[in-house]
């Protein structure tokens, strides 16, 4: 249990920064001023994707999953009980850090997608 933990806690932690990403611009001829207003924008569309709630969505879904994979898995060994709760375990943690992952990757390409958009060279 405390793994579970600490994994999700190191996954939120990892998604906090994830709408002040700062990608790889091509800043030649660009106004730096205006791109750091454009860019301050985009962030602030990117927070609109919630990557802890997209953790908490995939954790219950891979937990429901897992739960009913591991009491199958387990029901042959004689402890449906044990195999659901290993199952949900695992499957929660994964979950997690998948739908954290999404959420994460869905804010970059807010933040790419806008300021490609505004005219931006976005290389990375």
């Amino acid at each position: 249990m405390k793994s579970k933990r600490a994994v999700i806690g190191l996954v939120c932690l990892a998604l906090v920064s994830c709408a002040s990403y700062r990608p790889i611009v091509d800043m030649k001829g660009v106004d730096a001023a205006s791109y750091e207003r454009d860019l301050a924008e985009c962030q602030k569309y990117a927070e609109q994707i919630n990557p802890a709630g997209e953790a908490v969505a995939g954790a219950i879904v891979a937990a429901l999953l897992g739960a009913a994979l591991g009491a199958v898995t387990g029901s042959f060994y004689g402890d449906a009980g044990f195999g659901a709760a290993y199952g949900s375990a695992v499957g929660g943690t994964a979950g997690a850090a998948a739908g954290g992952a999404s959420g994460a990757a869905g804010q970059v390409e807010v933040i790419k997608n806008c300021l490609r958009g505004r005219g931006y060279n976005v290389l990375r």
